[in-house]
């Protein structure tokens, strides 16, 4: 019997028998110990690298140490949350370590957020520190009077960059770019500075367990408002092991010997580089070059030529802009293994492209916040189908849930629902909410990731359309539940619904369509009102005024006729 089911695993299918249909989630007791043990076994070798600065395992050993030592003498204790909020730079991976070794759960935050996103974030996870970029500490001032935040830790972009090159850019980020807005934060500390006091501070090692919470990554779930997906010790430690194998068995394949280089274009406050780049790469002592600023591809390709690149997780819209990009077609992929397309659909031409101009496969995976990340990836070695999410990682399994809460056969379209050691605990102190994520039969709990999809006969998995109406903006949720909300206080504004429509470079995008109160509201005010509560990705590409939304009998905004009628009239 245990042969049969064995022989049955997809896993085994197209990688016998170098990958185990099963993998040991609790290798580990906590995330700790993996630390611990890379630090160690590979302490003289590159950890990351990040404007031409590298740090050894043995000195984000020693740093991410003096940096627990500091949050545990200020009164923080295990089980505390701790905001990180910054891009890829030397400070991130010393912050999330010393944190994590301080017993501390990280809440990950986007730097680009507005001040308004960031105090639901913060009130909701109760943090009670922070560590900020300057850069974006104006935002923090407008709000952490109404947050539990006492401990705030500033740093600038060269922090950690040495002398005297930190001094030089910090100064040109400041004075002459003018990138650092003027703010005012009471009793905040400079993060060099907790490093300096960390130093000559005993350190309390504390005992974490395989269940005890580690990150609240925010998310919006399947629906509603952002919600804190729990995600524990063991459930990054089972996806760091099935990831691993899944990884290995390529490089087992090419008898590779060596440190393994990624590149890391993606943030790590993102669970997919969170996982992939940051605790995978310490399990296997890889070696991180970090892109602070992705969307500067000269500067990427920069970088790039300067070290031999081995795994390069992204995004489809990333790998086709580099596509398009003449200098990145000249460079050398002679080194590159592994293309890893996450966070959004993979287009198949750019699948297609990736493989005439790097010579290596771009292969897609599949997962959430809600599953740390990973679910389902392709095979390697040239066995990916394009346009599926591949097989479950091994320890992993995936069905098919009809709406009558049956199990669909080969096939048939209905909410694709995971079991796994990855999967979330629930949303921080939402129970309700936790629930309705959650579909139990006789063989356990389910996750309901609110994505329609398809299982083949060969066990690969397609999503074929979403359950709710989130948009996917560059690997980034959108959800219209939050837009309308906050649209609806725009003075002016009458009605207002938000849709996703096809983008060229996002994937999609967000459009508005708005019932006006007031005749003179004008597009520009709406953008500006935009630009002050929402980042980014957020914002709508489009605005359409309309004299009325259409509804269903009991009032309800149609917004299937909106996307409809979007797909027909474009423009």
């Amino acid at each position: 019997m245990i042969e049969d089911k064995t022989m049955g695993h997809p896993w085994y299918k197209f990688y016998a028998p170098s990958v185990p249909h099963e993998i040991n989630p609790d290798a580990y007791p906590s995330l700790i110990e993996l630390m611990e043990r890379s630090f160690v076994h590979n302490k003289d070798l590159k950890a990351y690298t990040n404007m031409d600065k590298s740090l050894t395992f043995g000195e984000l050993d020693r740093l991410s140490q003096y940096f627990a030592a500091y949050l545990q003498s200020i009164g923080l204790v295990a089980g505390d949350r701790i905001a990180i909020q910054m891009p890829n730079l030397l400070q991130f991976p010393v912050a999330m370590f010393g944190a994590i070794r301080a017993g501390l759960v990280i809440v990950n935050t986007n730097p680009l957020y507005t001040s308004r996103e960031m105090l639901h974030q913060f009130k909701d996870s109760g943090a009670k520190a922070i560590v900020i970029l300057a850069n974006f500490a104006v935002n923090l001032e407008k709000i952490v009077d109404q947050t539990d935040i006492k401990h705030v830790i500033v740093t600038e972009i060269g922090d950690m960059l040495g002398f005297p090159k930190r001094i030089l850019v910090n100064a040109v980020v400041k004075y002459v770019k003018k990138m650092v807005p003027s703010y005012t934060l009471d009793k905040k500390v400079s993060f060099l500075s907790t490093l300096a006091k960390g130093e000559h501070l005993p350190y309390q090692r504390p005992q974490r367990k395989g269940n005890d919470l580690a990150f609240i990554q925010y998310t919006g779930g399947t629906t509603g408002v952002s919600k804190g997906a729990c995600l524990t010790h063991r459930n990054l430690l089972a996806n760091v092991e099935a990831v691993n194998e899944w990884l290995m068995s390529s490089f087992r394949t090419n008898q590779f010997s060596g440190q393994i280089t990624l590149v890391a274009p993606l943030p790590l406050y993102h669970v997919f580089a969170m996982t992939v780049n940051a605790l995978c790469a310490l399990k296997w002592g890889g070696h991180n070059v970090l892109i602070t600023n992705p969307r500067d591809l000269p500067a990427f390709i920069k970088e790039w030529k300067k070290y031999d690149i081995h795994i390069f997780p992204g995004l489809n819209t990333l790998f086709n802009s580099m596509l398009n990009n003449a200098a990145f077609r000249a460079l050398d992929f002679s080194s590159l293994k592994i293309t890893i397309a996450g966070g959004m659909a993979l287009q198949q031409v750019v699948a297609e492209n990736w493989y005439k101009v790097t010579g290596c496969h771009l292969v897609e995976g599949y997962g959430l916040s809600e599953t740390s990340p990973v679910l389902s990836v392709n095979p390697l070695n040239g066995k990916q189908r394009v346009g599926t999410i591949g097989v479950p990682i091994p320890s992993t399994e995936l069905r098919v849930l009809k709406d009558d809460e049956t199990w669909a056969a080969i096939g048939e379209r209905g909410e694709i629902c995971a079991q796994g050691p990855q999967v979330m605990e629930g949303y921080f102190n939402r129970p309700e909410e936790t629930k309705k994520v959650f579909f139990e039969d006789e063989s356990g709990k389910w996750f309901r990731t609110g994505d329609i999809g398809v299982k083949d006969e060969d066990g690969f998995f397609k999503i074929v359309d979403r359950k709710k109406d989130m948009i996917l903006v560059s690997g980034f949720n959108v959800y219209p539940n939050e837009i309308e909300d906050v649209m609806a206080k725009c003075p002016g504004v009458l009605e207002v619904a938000c849709v996703g429509v096809p983008d060229e470079h996002s994937g999609e995008a967000v459009r508005l369509f708005i019932v006006k109160s007031d005749p003179s509201l004008t597009e520009e005010g709406v953008v500006a009102y935009c630009k002050e509560n929402f980042t980014g990705y957020k914002r709508p590409k489009s605005i359409i005024f309309k004299t009325e939304l259409p509804k269903s009998n009991v009032g309800k905004i149609l917004r299937r006729t909106l996307r409809e009628e979007s797909l027909q009239h474009p423009a």
